[in-house]
Formats: C-alpha cells, structure tokens, sequence
C-alpha cells in the first residue's frame, strides 16, 4: 500500500505538556476570521488525561473542562498528539493522516478548528482555513505553501468536500501554494439556487482565482473536480496553466433514453431529505475504492458523519441533486457538446484513471486520447475513483511531476 510521505513521529516531539494551560492559552487567544461567525461546540478528548469543550459564540470563544452533550463535533487523539496540534508542532490535518487523531461530526468546523488560534510562526506547509465571498457565494477553502511558490487548485468531486484532498495538500504545500476550496453548494460553502452546470462552476473559479490573486494556476480535480477544471481549460485557457485530472466525469456518451425525463425535473422536485444511516453512506464511500480496507475506518466514520451534516440542509441537497442532473443531462455531442468539444483544449493535460473505478470506468480513457492525443493518460493499477487517498504517494508524485514539468 502507498502512504503519504511520512512526517516526523508525535512520540519523538517533546514531553507532555499540561494540556489544561495549553488549551487556556489558546482560548484566551480567539479565534480567526475563519470562525469570525461559527457557532458550535467542539469536544477535544484525550485519553486517559480527560477531556474540554471550545464554545464557539461568533467570535467569542470560551473554554469548559470536561465533555458536554450533544456537541457538534468531536476530536480525539492521544495526549502527545493533541499536545503537538495545540502547540503547532503537527498540523492537525497532519495528525489525523497520520496519527490517529479522529473527527467525528461536523468536520469542516475541525478543519477550520485547527488554524484558528495563534501559536506563533506555523510552518509554511500547515494549512489554513480561510472564507472569501466569490460571485456572492461565502467560499470556504484551505490554504497551504509559500505565498509566492506556484498556485495549485484543488478540485473535489460530487458530494464530497475539501477534505477529499487533504493528502495532496499536505504533500504539494512543500514547494507550492495550494488552495483547496468547497465548491458553492458543498462543504462550508454556501449553497445559491444555481443550475450548478460545468459553466457555473467554471465561472465561479474564474473569479475565485481573482479573488486570491493565483493566475494562472495548475488545477488539480477528481471526478467532479476533473470536469469543472476542463471546463475552465476550455472557457479560460489563460488562468489555467496545466491540468491533473483524477477520473474526471465525461458527459454520458451511453445511457441517455431517460435525458427527456430527467429534464422535466427540477432540481427542487428531488430533495426530499433521504433517510440514509451513517452505516449506509459508509457502505456507499467503500464502494469508491478498489481494496476499502486501505482505509481506516475512522476516515469513513469522518467521510460520512460530514455527508449527513452537509445533506441536511435544504439548499445543499438541492445543490447536489442539481449537479448530479446537470452531469447527466451534459450534452455529448453538437456544438455544445462534451466530446465535440474537449479537442478544442489546449492546456497541457495529464488524465489518470483508475482501472477498478466503478463510477468513471478506465475504459473512456480510449475516447480520451482519440479526442485530445497531445494530452497525457494514465492508468493506475487496483485503483478506484479516489487514488488521491487510495494511492497517495503514487499520486502525489504523477501530480508533482506533471505540474512541475515546464
């Protein structure tokens, strides 16, 4: 199995310190702008030494010992561990990689959580969260890297969020600034009454890489992710420099006798709220990968519990029913369609397939490369949909590779 590169042992770093004071400190702190209007409670737990509570109050912040009920979010790890986050020694994105921390709830506000509070000088390569208002949608994303190294655009798929690419941000962020952004309708974004096609997407990045000052950049997308950077490849060639694309979704070539169906359905006609159970959307996440054990299982316990807190509200279900029947509905062919168009793209590309994908078989790799041959392919071995988690080092290096290669 293919891991991230390592980082530097917890155990190694220095002794416990007392984690009451260190969790005071930060307090007394506050929190950043990321949090400026969060509400919430977080619970961090560190076995057998106890556990507290952050009451999150927009902007204001207090501190409780112990555990309270029903809190929004969970963190545990061992007290070195947790000790070496509070102390910005280890990101916490690299803690719950690498060592054990776990997440469960609400986990964008966890990832939002671990640069709130100032611990000094941070390396470069921890990464930060931060909000910005983009085409009138509050956009969340990470940010990682020297602010004056070469820009990567990370891309999420459908129903996922940022987090989906946490192992290449924390690889790339050696030697480039990487911005990982929730889509408008997922994650901690905001959800606008959009037709949420390719073009909207596009657009939206369009103007969130003006907002960020990273022109041009090097887009990396999955699935989803995949097709709104060739879309934005095909609509604004100049802000996109190079292109990794992780099993992105083609429009359907097959499959298409229920498009005049699916056309008299508007997105609101769908979003009844789904009963799905946690065991359910964890059975619908191992189906993405071609060996599931790969992961731990507290990776699928975080992957869920933030599909469920995502889905239940009302304008995010519509944001992902309309996606999913904008990527079916996606023309194929005619002037407007997917496959006449994708020779038009001129970026310089690298596709990788995964050759155990069950949602984006390695087979349209052939109608790939018969559309776009300057463009480079991959496939990789026992992979499924996601190979930025099942094959991350694998992964990490193709994209660095390719990325870096002019």
């Amino acid at each position: 199995m293919a891991h991230p590169a390592p980082v530097p042992s917890v155990r190694r770093l220095a002794a416990l310190p007392n984690l009451d004071a260190l969790f005071s400190a930060r307090v007394r702190q506050g929190v950043g702008a990321a949090l400026a209007h969060a509400r919430g409670k977080v619970v961090f737990t560190a076995p057998p030494v106890g556990s507290w509570t952050v009451h999150l109050d927009e902007g204001r912040v207090r501190l409780s010992r112990g555990a309270v009920s029903h809190p929004d979010t969970v963190v545990s790890a061992e007290p070195t561990t947790l000790a070496a986050v509070l102390d910005g020694r280890i990101s916490g994105i690299e803690a719950f990689l690498h060592h054990g921390l776990t997440v469960r709830g609400n986990l964008a506000l966890s990832l939002q959580m671990d640069s709130a509070f100032d611990v000094g000088a941070r390396p470069v390569t921890h990464p930060v969260a931060r909000v910005r208002t983009v085409l009138g949608v509050k956009t969340a994303y990470l940010e990682a890297g020297p602010r004056d190294a070469p820009p990567v655009i990370l891309l999420h798929g459908l129903g996922a969020t940022n987090a989906s690419m946490l192992p290449l941000i924390v690889d790339l962020a050696r030697d480039h600034r990487v911005l990982a952004p929730d889509f408008p309708g997922f994650g901690a974004s905001s959800a606008p009454r959009w037709q949420y096609r390719a073009a909207d997407f596009a657009g939206w990045l369009e103007v969130f890489q003006d907002e960020v000052k990273a022109k041009p950049a090097a887009l990396v997308g999955n699935s989803l992710g995949g097709r709104v950077a060739i879309e934005a490849g095909l609509q604004n060639p100049s802000s996109v420099e190079r292109m990794v694309l992780l099993c992105p979704s083609p429009a359907f070539k097959r499959m298409r006798h229920f498009v005049p169906l699916v056309r008299l359905l508007p997105p609101d006609a769908v979003v009844t709220r789904i009963p799905l159970g946690h065991r359910a959307i964890v059975a619908g996440i191992r189906v993405m990968f071609s060996k599931p054990d790969r992961l731990t299982r507290q990776w699928y316990d975080a992957a869920a519990d933030e599909h469920q807190r995502v889905m239940r509200s009302y304008r995010h279900r519509r944001a992902f029913m309309a996606t999913l029947r904008q990527i079916y509905l996606e023309e194929a062919f005619g002037d407007h369609g997917f496959w006449d168009r994708l020779p038009q793209m001129t970026t310089p590309a690298l596709f990788v397939w995964g050759d155990h994908d069950r949602l984006v078989p390695a087979s349209f790799e052939r109608h790939v490369v018969a559309a776009v041959p300057h463009a480079e392919s991959v496939v990789l071995h026992d992979c499924g949909h996601v190979p930025q988690f099942e094959h991350p080092t694998e992964t990490a290096d193709l994209t660095r590779t390719f990325i870096d290669a002019h």
